[in-house]
Formats: C-alpha cells, structure tokens, sequence
C-alpha cells in the first residue's frame, strides 16, 4: 500500500510540476505575440480560443499539483514512528484532541480529525487551492460559451439573418419560432 501511496504521489505531483512550468513558458509567449506587430487579423477569437484552454490547463495543473499534495500528506503520515497524527495536525491542535487525519481528493484537502468526530483543516492552502482550480474552470467555460456566442454572430452576418424577429421582421419560413 505505501508504493502504491508513493507511485501516485509521483505520478500526480511531478507532471503537474513540469506543466505548471510549461504553461508560464507558453504564458510569456503569447503574451509576446500579442504585444508585438503583425498579428492575425483573427487574433481576438484566436487569443479567446487559447485562453479557453490555458485557463483549462492552469485548472488541470492546479489540481493534480493538489492531488500530489495531499497523497504526499498521506503518505508522509502514515510511515515512520512518530507520523501519526500528521505534523500540520499537532501544529494545530493539541495533541489530545486529535484522533488521525484524513486526505480528500476531491474536494483537495488534509483534514485532522477530532475527538468529537469532528474535522479541522490542516492548513487553509487547500481552501486557496480548490478556489483556484474552480476559477479556472469556470473561466475556460465562460471562454467557450463566448466563442461559441461569437460564432453564432459571425454566422448569422453571414447569412444577412436577422438576430431579433419582430412584426416587421418576420422569421424566414425555414426556421422555428
């Protein structure tokens, strides 16, 4: 069970570390290519359709670097003689409140558990953490939803229809109302 715990603690956390890298590296490009002359004369769909995936990226890589986290709490708490409870537990609470500790992937977070059944968190990066992962998330769907708006515009000018039908401008027989 601890090569397992150590196998996905490697397989979570190295990956995200590597891509966090990449993504700032790609990041300052972009931002390069924007800045300087001679840009496409689609860059402002192209810009919404590349910050629809880094903001993507940025959420995958935020959660799996809190997933490397968390399975390096647990494994760090559960080798060794004096690992249980978890250090960041015993920084927090006094010793005898503390029952364990128990690691969460989803929401990312290390919680300590109480003596009254209860749980406390082990530190509040994980509060910060699921933030960020759920702003990013939300702002690469956002993206999509405004590209797709975007290309419903460009269709509808192309096809010279009408965006809003009224008594003066009927619906054409083809469509529904």
């Amino acid at each position: 069970m601890e090569a397992l715990r150590s196998i996905v603690f490697a397989l979570l956390l190295f990956p995200a570390v590597i891509g966090a890298f990449v993504w700032c590296v790609v990041l300052l490009g972009k931002i390069l290519s924007v800045a300087l002359p001679g840009r496409r004369p689609d860059w402002r769909y192209s810009l919404l359709r590349w910050g629809a995936w880094m903001a993507g990226a940025a959420a995958l890589i935020l959660y799996l670097l809190g997933a490397g986290s968390v399975a390096m709490s647990v494994n760090e708490s559960s080798q060794g003689a004096d690992s249980t409870p978890a250090q960041e537990c015993r920084d927090d609470y006094s010793m005898d409140r503390l029952r364990g500790q128990r690691g969460s992937y989803f929401p990312l977070g290390f919680d300590c558990v109480l003596d009254d059944g209860g749980t406390g968190p082990s530190t509040n990066a994980y509060f910060w953490l699921n933030t960020s992962v759920a702003v990013s998330a939300l702002t690469a769907f956002g993206l999509v939803i405004t590209m797709g708006g975007i290309s419903e515009h460009r269709a509808r000018v192309a096809l010279r229809k009408p965006l809003v039908t009224t008594a003066d401008n009927p619906p054409d027989s083809d469509t529904c109302s």
